[in-house]
This record gives structure tokens, sequence and C-alpha cells, in this order.
């Protein structure tokens, strides 16, 4: 790495992503001097795959209370930062640089190239252009606390000394990216309570080959229902199958209640393929494609119902009711109605929700009730502030924890 030749600044950042680059940025542009440290080669390593490399920047929720009532019991703390940098702010920091956005499904937004890179770009720039040293490639070793201050951090024996120090190391989802969870060993020793992380917006794992082998296929417009022997929980949407289980935002959103549920015991999950229309009303529309086509084969014709691409897997399902090369004329009635049920509670066993590697998005962190949230500082550590992921709010996928980065930064950024 390249170490700045100045030993002292006003501002220290630990951390080079979302969070960490609007606050650095902030703080310089605010005429401080600030060094940001990244552990990686480069800054925004998280930032540059998030939404699937398309970078769901925010959520394009205006009404504030209801955007913040998707940070669950957070919601009470977060008036005060939103206020100050909230989604319009958002959406006119990217514009003014020269970054056009689009409003997707469920108010996505994204840059209208869906190029993370060109977010992670823009950010590079502005800590740049602010006068931000940058100083990548080498990690923090050692954050040295005197009383209720941090006195100075050091990169192996390099020692670095600033008024104020803003910790924004990130949780521990996707680790490969640096994510690693030094912040939370940190915090805990610097005497804050540390909520044990556990992988919050994540795939979940099922045990069934066919979901395996459409790895890469969707399902839209399907209900999922998952269940244990006392509850059960029901959504809607578009399911993503992958190697290893199924996603997609449906599925991230549902994975920390569905993590409730095996903590119960086993559950099953059964996938409606056609949610709006009821079972015999399905079975009407089995009988007429079969009459119209009395001496084609069942795997023909049931490829004219079925999402794209997922034939081959459907029919394995339905192997037990019959055999995909059964004529549509010696189908029974009894055959017939299993069909209908079967594609209305495709069964599946869950086994799991995949791990750090995988989740976009872990829980856990400091409580709110020990963070000053009108300036993000710390309430432990007299010129701490903490941001971005090492916070403990959950909130569902969709841009919410991006928007949540880019306030907390701004916030910290402003008042370190």
């Amino acid at each position: 790495m390249q170490f700045p030749k100045e030993r002292t600044f006003d501002v220290i950042v630990i951390g080079g992503g979302a969070a960490g680059l609007m606050a650095c940025g902030r703080a310089a542009e605010l005429g401080k001097s600030v060094l940001l440290l990244e552990k990686n080669g480069r800054v925004g390593e998280k930032l540059a795959i998030t939404g699937g490399g398309r970078c769901n920047v925010t959520n394009a929720e205006f009404n504030q209370r209801e955007l913040l009532s998707q940070y669950g019991k957070a919601e009470q703390f977060l008036y005060s930062p939103f206020s100050q940098f909230g989604v319009k702010e958002t959406i006119l920091f990217f514009e003014d640089r020269e970054v056009p956005l689009v409003t997707q499904a469920g108010k996505r937004v994204f840059p209208k190239t869906e190029k993370a890179k060109d977010i992670v770009r823009t950010m590079d720039s502005y800590v740049r252009q602010s006068k931000v040293k940058v100083a990548t490639g080498g990690a923090v070793t050692k954050i040295r606390k005197s009383g209720k201050y941090i006195h100075s951090v050091y990169v192996g024996s390099v020692e670095y000394q600033a008024q104020s120090y803003i910790l924004a190391t990130g949780g521990v989802s996707h680790p490969e990216t640096g994510s690693t969870g030094d912040g939370f060993r940190w915090l805990k020793d610097m005497g804050h309570t540390v909520a044990k992380p556990t992988p919050g917006i994540v795939p979940l794992q099922v045990k069934e080959s066919w979901v395996h082998s459409l790895a890469g296929t969707s399902l839209p417009n399907v209900r999922i229902t998952f269940f244990n022997q006392e509850k059960n929980l029901v959504k809607k949407g578009t399911i993503l199958c992958t190697h290893f289980g199924i996603s997609g935002p449906l599925i991230l959103n549902a994975a920390k209640a569905v993590g409730d549920l095996l903590y119960e015991g086993p559950v099953a999950a059964a996938i409606d393929l056609f949610p709006d229309t009821e079972v015999s009303i399905l079975e009407k529309n089995l009988i007429a494609l079969f009459d119209e086509n009395k001496n084609k084969m069942f795997k023909n014709l049931i490829k004219e119902m079925l999402p794209p691409g997922t034939t081959d897997a459907i029919l394995s399902v339905l192997a037990p009711i019959l055999a995909e090369d059964t004529q549509a004329n010696a189908i029974t009635k009894e055959m017939r109605r299993k069909i209908a049920e079967t594609l209305k509670a495709v069964p599946l066993t869950v086994t799991g929700l995949m791990g750090f590697d995988r989740a976009v998005v872990a829980d856990g962190g400091v409580p709110l009730t020990e963070v000053d949230t009108k300036t993000m500082k710390s309430l432990l550590v007299d010129n701490l502030f903490i941001i971005g992921d090492l916070l403990d709010i959950n909130r569902p996928s969709g841009g919410y924890s991006l928007q949540l980065c880019w306030t907390s930064g701004f916030v910290a950024g402003t008042n370190a």
C-alpha cells in the first residue's frame, strides 16, 4: 500500500464500502482532512456486486413513515438521520453526478446502465475530488483507546491519529469482499454490545434435485407456502431457482421468518404455479386442453401451461402420477385431478439457510440504544461514529440496505 506522509487527520474512516465512502466524502467536502483506510486493494468491493452486479441504489418510497416501517424495531431511531439525508437526497446525489437512475418493480432504484461499477466509480470520484487521502491494501491491525476516546489506529506498525473516527467495516455477509467481522470485534473491545450476526437476507437450501436442475430459471408470479407442524408463511412473487435451492427478492425477504420456522423443526414448502386459478378451474383447463389434443402426448401439452424452461423439471415431479409420453386420451379423471393438485402445490423440503457467503445482508451488530442516531456517534466512545452494517438493523432487500449506508454515512460525515 501507499502510506500517506501525514500521520494526523481530522477524521479517519475505516472501511471503503458504501457507508464509508459517503462518510469520508462528506467530511472532506465540509473542509476536514480525511484519511480512508481500506484493507482491499480497491474501494467498493461489496458495492460492486450488490443487486447481482446491478446495484439497487435505494427504494423510491417517498413516504418516510412507510419507508422507515421496513426497518422494523429500528424505525423510531431513524427519523432524524433520514430527515437529514433520505431517499430524495440520495437520488439527487447521483443524478447531480450524471448517473441517471431508473425505478423498477417494487420501487427498486437502479443506475440506468444497471451496472454497479458506475456507482462505485461515482463514489470513488466523489471521495478523491473531495481530497480524501485513500490508503488501500492495508488492514487496520489495532485500535488504541484511552478512557472514552480512541487515541490512534495502526496499519501494521504505522500509527495514525485523528480527532474523530468513523467505523464502516461492514458486517459479515460476503466475507470474500473483506467483511469479516473485524468491526464487531473492535466494538466489543471498546465496550459496545454486539448482537450475534446471523444471515438475514439469504437464499434457501432445498433438497429436491428438480429445483437444482433449473438453476438460473425464474418461476414468475407464483405463491409459496412454508410450513411446519404449527405455523405457515405465505409469500407471492417470483422465485429464482439455483444450483443449491431458491432465491430472488421474495425468498430473500422471507428468509428470516423461514429461519425462525426451521428453529422450531423441519420446514416443508409448496409452490403454487397458478396462484390466481382455483384447482377446479385449473382442472377444467386441463380437460379442455386434453380434449382438443386427444392423440398428443402429455409432455407436449403441459409445456403450453408451464413457465418457459421448466417442463422437464415439472414432468419429473409429475412422474409418480403418469408417464410423460402418456397420450391425452389415456389420462384418467383421477390422474387429471392429481396433476391439477400438484401444480397448485409443488412440494419442496427446506434444509436450511445459506451462509454468510451468500447473504445479501446479515443482521446483528451494535444496538441503536448505544448510538446517537442524530449524529451516528457512539454513546460509549466520545470520538467514534458507527455506520452501515455495523448497526443492528433488520431490513428487507429492495434498496433499503444501501439507503441505510448512504444515510448513516452522510450523517456521520457531517458530524464527525
